[in-house]
């Protein structure tokens, strides 16, 4: 067995194994899952399209169960550390709150309450709890980085995930987005001892979103949204990137101000745009953040899709010119 930690090379080949392999093992496997779930009935349908389309849902199981069985395979080879295991242990509880999530309603409060509780094993393998912050330095928040913002920035980041999604594509593809932003980040500070079970989901997540772009064959539905979410999170508060990973999710969290306008002037509820007929979105309002575009001037939802992921590009671009751990 090796330590991946001792040898520039070895480090590198265990970050490509945890990467390609749940890659090509998700892009592979997607076929089957799509077919099982479609058996099974478990499809909703595609508000975004001229005609009625049915597409199977809950297929962020996958990723969860592929980068699981990837970190499985390779600890054969590579020795990890204890903070992989625990943060692969944390994503997975947010993801069978997904599973309840798509299945019964538990209540937003039950659901927010458990879920905060499930990021705390990450806390005493949060290494850095320190927040730089420009012209001020370095601040040690101790305890409290520890009890609050450990667990409260995964909440967060998976809720804020899980709500900035809508359009085929939309949700998975931000998230590969942000999590390879923060995965060059690690490897620009040379920190990525702790960070290989994220790669793994990262990989899985980029099979997914193969299947899951324009026009969608399958949606992840809330396990994925919530999985991935929480390993952004999970990434943040282990790397210590505390103000980058804030920058990054800026687009998403501006999303969720918006939302909580909408809600704080009771405006009428809407879930859904529509295709007016000639792949033009029609949209009820500007008051969620990947409506504002078709709101304003004819798009499509590709061109909607693609709009968000420029914005995000650059937030993390940002981010990752950042020096540091800010």
């Amino acid at each position: 067995m090796f330590s991946f930690n001792s040898i520039l090379t070895l480090q590198n080949l265990m970050l490509a194994s945890n990467f390609l392999v749940p890659l090509i093992a998700t892009a592979i496997s997607m076929p089957y899952f799509i077919k099982k779930l479609t058996e099974s009935g478990i499809v909703v349908r595609d508000y975004y399209k001229k005609d009625i389309a049915m597409v199977p849902t809950r297929g962020g199981i996958a990723i969860l169960l592929v980068a699981m069985l990837s970190l499985s395979l390779n600890s054969l080879f590579f020795k990890f550390t204890e903070t992989n295991y625990v943060a692969l242990i944390v994503i997975a509880l947010f993801g069978i709150f997904g599973v309840l999530d798509d299945m019964i309603n538990i209540g937003r409060t039950s659901k927010l309450l458990l879920m905060y509780y499930c990021s705390y094993p990450l806390i005493q393998y949060a290494t850095h709890t320190a927040v730089t912050l420009p012209n001020l330095g370095s601040i040690e928040l101790g305890i409290l980085y520890l009890q609050f913002i450990v667990p409260t920035y995964v909440l967060v980041a998976s809720n804020l995930v899980n709500m900035h999604s809508g359009f085929n594509g939309l949700s998975s593809g931000l998230s590969v987005i942000v999590l390879m932003a923060l995965i060059i980040k690690s490897i620009l500070i040379n920190d990525v001892a702790n960070i290989v079970a994220i790669v793994s989901i990262t990989g899985a997540a980029i099979g997914f979103y193969l299947y899951e772009r324009y026009p969608s064959q399958i949606f992840w539905g809330n396990i994925g949204s919530l999985t991935i979410g929480a390993a952004i999170g999970a990434i943040i508060v282990i790397q210590g990137f505390i103000i980058s990973g804030f920058v990054m999710l800026l687009p998403h969290t501006i999303n969720f101000l918006m939302y909580v306008y909408w809600r704080v002037r009771k405006y009428p509820p809407a879930k859904f745009g529509r295709d007016r007929g000639d792949g033009i979105l029609e949209v009820p309002n500007p008051l969620t953040l990947k409506w504002v575009l078709p709101y304003y001037y004819n798009v499509t939802e590709k061109q909607g899709t693609y709009a968000m992921f420029l914005l995000t590009s650059v937030f993390c671009a940002i981010a990752i010119l950042i020096p540091g751990r800010w």
